[in-house]
């Protein structure tokens, strides 16, 4: 069976949704936790290519966090959204989803059906 990975939040309904889709699926993924098990950067790193997504993409706007730490001032590089998510996972959106097709920012759920291998593959 094709090694899945998705990078999980429990509490978030999307993540969830997107477990639980993966599984309906036939699929058994490796959940990763990632408020208790970061990405280290090269992994973070990594998931941004692989995703084909800008950082800012990945970002969680959304939390308190993101404004707290300036995150939305004009000039934010990269790098500095990078630190900001190693150093408070919070900031990391979710669910990714990585599989051997590619690797997804799953909002809404659906969007793991773009990447999702053939059975048996």
């Amino acid at each position: 069976m094709s090694r899945i990975t998705i990078y999980h939040n429990p509490r978030c309904g999307t993540s969830r949704s997107t477990l639980a889709l993966l599984r309906e699926r036939g699929f058994e993924p490796e959940v990763i936790e990632y408020l208790h098990t970061p990405p280290s950067r090269e992994t973070l790193l990594a998931l941004v290519a692989a995703s084909g997504q800008p950082v800012r993409e990945l970002v969680r706007a959304k939390e308190a966090l993101f404004t707290e730490l300036g995150l939305d001032a004009p000039g934010v590089t990269d790098a500095q959204l990078i630190d900001a998510m190693l150093a408070h996972p919070i900031l990391i959106n979710r669910p990714i989803v990585v599989t051997p097709v590619g690797a997804r920012l799953c909002r809404p759920a659906e969007r793991v059906e773009e990447i999702l291998p053939a059975q048996g593959a």
